[in-house]
């Protein structure tokens, strides 16, 4: 689906209009190949560049092909169809058009929309950087949502079971997922101040590096975060091996000690002449063997902390 969508500084609202005009924005959302192919032919783009969209993995990076420049990067998504937790989003620039093509829903424009955010559609550099600045605090707050999730799970820490392991590796997943889209967009950004690439104005210039700034905060964290998940993992490995060796010794111990009963018992039980086989005390006096070697090696044991 293809909107277009337009806005001045005299204009009071973001509007949708049916065409493309000078100052326009297009989105395409899910865009069919007879869609690109129109796109492709009235905005004379690069059709490598607009397949290259179309890969759901498309790594983030910048190019600029006949004077039109084409930033891929990637936004927080909940996808269910494939192992990853962020969408490809490809901005385009031209001379009078700022085209963003994404292949899922792109909640971070919701934003624009609704009108929360003012954007105007006839200033293509501030567009793209509010765009990039709506993913990047998408990012701050899957962050935030991370941290206190994990510092919940964390304080269980002798507590924790499957389910907590599999959230860790979840976890571990979704910031995996982080670092590789923003460290990459953070390079492209850095090409983008030098101005060769779109026309960057000075206070725009301040404006992209406060933009960077933000994106190495996030990529910072949540390398931080993963090390705390690392070591909780390892902790938790230490606590479980500690517990599975303390019971192994427990039952160890237990059975040695239920060894010597049957031991003993067998051998008065063996139906050949035995020792005070008839005498009337005879059972008492091999029940107080068997409690007196067991009492010794039960002693033996817990003075060498074996439990």
């Amino acid at each position: 689906m293809i909107t277009h969508y337009f806005r001045t500084i005299k204009d009071a609202e973001l509007k949708v209009i049916p065409a493309i005009r000078s100052g326009v924005w297009i989105h395409a959302e899910s865009p069919t190949e007879a869609e690109l192919g129109q796109l492709i032919e009235q905005l004379s783009l690069d059709s490598d560049l607009m397949e290259d969209a179309q890969d759901f993995f498309e790594v983030p990076r910048l190019e600029r092909e006949s004077g039109i420049t084409y930033f891929f990067t990637r936004y927080p998504y909940n996808e269910q169809k494939e192992d990853t937790d962020t969408a490809p989003l490809l901005i385009v620039i031209g001379e009078s058009f700022v085209l963003t093509v994404a292949q899922r829903p792109v909640p971070q424009f919701e934003t624009f929309l609704n009108g929360k955010t003012v954007i105007y559609t006839t200033k293509k550099t501030k567009l793209f950087i509010e765009i990039m600045q709506v993913i990047t605090r998408s990012f701050e707050r899957q962050l935030i949502g991370l941290r206190r999730a994990v510092q919940r799970d964390r304080v269980k820490i002798r507590k924790i079971g499957n389910q907590e392991i599999v959230r860790f590796v979840n976890y571990e997943h979704k910031l995996n997922d982080m670092v590789t889209a923003v460290l990459p967009t953070n390079t492209a950004l850095q090409y983008v101040l030098s101005g060769t690439y779109m026309q960057v104005f000075d206070d725009d210039k301040d404006l992209v590096e406060d933009l960077r700034i933000d994106n190495m905060q996030v990529v910072d964290s949540a390398r931080t975060l993963l090390k705390t998940i690392q070591n909780v993992r390892n902790a938790t490995e230490a606590i479980l091996t500690n517990t599975l060796n303390s019971r192994i010794e427990t039952l160890t111990v237990l059975t040695i000690l239920l060894t010597i009963p049957t031991i003993v018992s067998s051998m008065f039980g063996m139906n050949v002449p035995v020792p005070m086989g008839s005498a009337k005390y005879g059972f008492l006096v091999v029940f107080a063997i068997i409690l007196l070697a067991v009492s010794l090696v039960a002693w033996y044991f817990k003075r060498n902390d074996w439990f």
